[in-house]
């Protein structure tokens, strides 16, 4: 018995000591290479905006060809690709213009708008602002439009400017200007809040940057415009270590309601009647902004309708609104056990039938429904059956038509969202994208045709132009080229199935190979991870497949794996809501099924050797992972963790985890659990993350310190949420510590990605 376990332990050093000959230098190298935005080159023909000429006899796009980016003209009268310009001939003036060399297929154009009228190529080179005659293949300066008031809205007729000075309301006409509220102030004022992700020095006497809030009748009668009360608004506060000059570091404040806050800043409403510039209260009681979601006026301007949610989005309702006297009444309510989603949710008017589109989970799924404006009740419900409506396209009055995407009714991943078409009343459904893939469609102008972009994450993605009414593919655009991928050595991810915690649930996840797989050797399995319940981890187009975290790590000898549990987004209501109250859960129960399931079908995948990671409600997943499933999950990096859900904007943890903050809360915080930890964990945050600020992890860390458990924190200076996910430096680290902590060997050091 002795004999036997030495001969395993022999076995093992001799495994470990070929591991460590295989992470080197060059093979972060490789692992470089294989980094998105590096890998993203080698991937040509890869996607088409599609941009519509004004009268729909063309569309425009850019491609990213082997030759470098080509401006692409399709036309739709004679179905006919070409080139939009000559790119030789624009980079030949421009080289002058700019008086520097300017190769025609990286020609530096940014804010390009093609005027097809005119057959003129308007854009801005360096500091210039041009247009280019196709015709006639002369540049010339572009006279600059004013830009108008800021902070300001013109009303639809064009007859009407409203704006902001000094938090009031102006409206200027051809009558001139008029002052029509005197009683507003930076902490209570008309028609502007603070952006969601502006940052103020906390020495400066501005305000932050505001974004405007107005809503014109289409006749350009009427203007709803938001009056925010921010007497009481809360901060939140960000240190930046690293100041542009001098040596003091500098604090900036945002405001920002966390979940449970019971003090929000408010929102209410006035309207404008532009008439007689008159200004009246709209009889709608204040709430928090985030809870509001605008107006969507009748086309005849007689009416509007406002569609709010109550905290904890148990509930919504849909206010009418008479715009001659700016009162209000309820016409429809729904409520949920759990809660109403608004991610999924959709509200349409229908002018012509006085009624109104409404998408909804009440029978499990999500789903299309008719209902009265008039009082709100149900007409029809026009969609039914055990798949999810994922958008509402398009609405053809005129023939009672609504086209959608839908995902789960076909016979594959119950994940890719398909083109259908329905009429109102239910009938004529009909698949208008029939390949099995992931679609994503884009309509034309007049609704006419549509380019559907569509792939796997096996198969490349196809750019098709399609006729809307029947769907019939009219010609081919671009087809994504990877042959350079491939003889980079590339491997296609792999899709699997599996079932889930309930043995009847099918679980679907994604699992990336180790670079030169040798079946006869021993993997660790790393988890890239995102419980976040309003997405999913796992791709499922080609170019995310392609471009994402997990594929480097496959260079360095790791099996990466993408699940998404029950709890997570675009299946039945049911399995969305496991995760209801219950974030902490992560799929975990389902995941680990998964992994064990492909550990049986891939003897080369070791379950004694998992780590996992992931950025912000990810950070928050890696770290809960080793806290409540430690038999398991062995290594975790966490960054941007919300690691307590109060440390969130208060939106989302109130839609997940409900409203008012209740014990619930304490459960499913890692700071509560800190106590728990087992195995490695590093912690990544950026210390201008005005996301999640990076409180949430430094917290988290004290209470390990409290616990007396060992970690890494890494703070990444003058990083904002964004910005630290894409940082070389903690990319590099998260490689280091699964090398090191999965494998059991040192990495390369101090190796810098470039």
């Amino acid at each position: 018995m002795k004999m036997k376990t030495n001969i395993i332990f022999l076995l093992g050093l001799l495994s470990l000591s070929m591991l460590k000959a295989q992470v080197t230098e060059e093979d972060y190298q490789r692992a470089e290479a294989f980094i998105s935005s590096n890998l993203s080159k080698h991937y040509y023909n890869s996607w088409v905006v599609a941009n519509w000429g004004k009268n729909t006899s063309s569309v425009w796009y850019t491609t990213n060809s082997r030759k470098g980016t080509e401006y692409i003209k399709y036309d739709l009268v004679k179905f006919q690709r070409d080139s939009l310009f000559s790119q030789y001939q624009l980079a030949q003036q421009l080289s002058k213009k700019l008086d520097k060399e300017v190769k025609p297929y990286a020609l530096p154009l940014k804010q390009v708008k093609y005027i097809d009228s005119l057959n003129v190529l308007q854009f801005k080179a360096d500091t210039f602002h041009l247009k280019f005659d196709i015709k006639a293949n002369t540049l010339s300066k572009l006279e600059e439009k004013s830009k108008g008031l800021p902070l300001s809205s013109k009303s639809p007729n064009k007859q009407h400017t409203i704006f902001v000075k000094d938090y009031n309301l102006w409206l200027s006409n051809s009558n001139g200007e008029t002052q029509i509220t005197k009683d507003g102030n930076k902490a209570y004022g008309y028609g502007v809040s603070p952006s969601w992700y502006s940052t103020l020095n906390i020495e400066s006497e501005a305000d932050h940057d505001l974004n405007t809030d107005f809503d014109w009748s289409p006749d350009g009668r009427y203007v709803i415009v938001g009056k925010y009360d921010r007497r009481q608004a809360r901060n939140l506060y960000l240190y930046k270590t690293l100041p542009e000059t001098g040596d003091r570091s500098e604090v900036y404040s945002y405001e920002r309601p966390l979940a449970g806050d019971s003090i929000t800043a408010t929102v209410e409403y006035v309207i404008i009647d532009t008439q007689n510039n008159s200004v009246k209260q709209l009889d709608i009681s204040p709430s928090a902004p985030f809870l509001s979601y605008g107006f969507k006026w009748t086309k005849d301007s007689k009416s509007a309708y406002h569609l709010r949610y109550k905290r904890g989005y148990q509930s919504c309702e849909i206010l009418h609104i008479d715009p001659a006297n700016a009162s209000s009444k309820p016409i429809f309510n729904e409520e949920a056990a759990t809660y109403v989603d608004p991610q999924n949710g959709d509200f349409i008017l229908l002018d012509s039938e006085n009624e109104f589109l409404w998408l909804s989970e009440q029978d499990n799924y999500n789903h299309i429904y008719r209902h009265s404006l008039k009082d709100g009740q149900l007409v029809k419900q026009v969609t039914k059956g055990n798949y999810v409506i994922r958008s509402i396209e398009h609405v053809d009055s005129k023939n009672k038509k609504i086209y959608f995407t839908a995902s789960g009714k076909e016979d594959c991943d119950p994940y890719y969202p398909m083109l259908y078409v329905v009429n109102f009343n239910g009938k004529q459904l009909k698949l208008l994208t029939p390949e099995k893939a992931f679609h994503t469609v884009k309509l034309s102008p007049d609704n006419k045709f549509f380019v559907d972009n569509y792939s796997t994450i096996e198969e490349p993605n196809k750019a098709v132009l399609r006729r809307l009414s029947d769907g019939k593919a009219l010609s081919a655009l671009e087809n994504g080229d990877i042959k350079d991928l491939l003889a980079m050595g590339w491997q296609k991810p792999e899709a699997f199935v599996c079932k889930g915690r309930d043995g009847v649930t099918d679980i679907y996840g994604v699992v990336f190979k180790p670079y030169n797989l040798d079946p006869n050797k021993s993997y660790p399995i790393i988890e890239g991870t995102y419980s976040g319940p309003q997405t999913i981890r796992a791709p499922k187009t080609f170019y995310r497949g392609l471009n994402n975290d997990d594929t480097p790590l496959t260079q360095l000898g790791f099996v990466l794996v993408n699940i998404d549990g029950m709890g997570s987004a675009f299946r039945s209501k049911s399995f969305h809501d496991v995760s209801y109250k219950n974030l902490g859960d992560i799929g975990g129960p389902d995941k680990i099924l998964a992994m064990k399931a492909l550990a049986k079908k891939y003897t080369w995948m070791d379950t004694t050797r998992v780590g996992i990671f992931g950025h912000s409600a990810g950070g928050y997943d890696a770290a809960r992972a080793l806290l409540a499933y430690p038999h398991w999950y062995k290594v975790g990096v966490a960054t941007a963790g919300n690691h307590d859900h109060r440390s969130a904007k208060a939106w989302w943890p109130e839609l997940y985890m409900g409203y008012p903050v209740k014990e619930h809360y304490n459960e499913q915080s890692n700071y509560y659990q800190a106590h728990k930890l087992e195995g490695k964990l590093l912690l990544l945050h950026g210390d201008l993350d005005q996301n999640v600020n990076p409180t949430a992890s430094t917290r988290f860390a004290a209470e390990l310190i409290k616990a007396n458990k060992d970690f890494e924190i890494i703070l990444i200076p003058n990083k904002d949420h964004g910005q630290v996910y894409y940082d070389k430096y903690l990319i590099r680290k998260r490689w280091d510590f699964f090398v090191k902590h999965l494998h059991g060997i040192n990495p390369p050091a101090q190796y810098k990605i470039k």
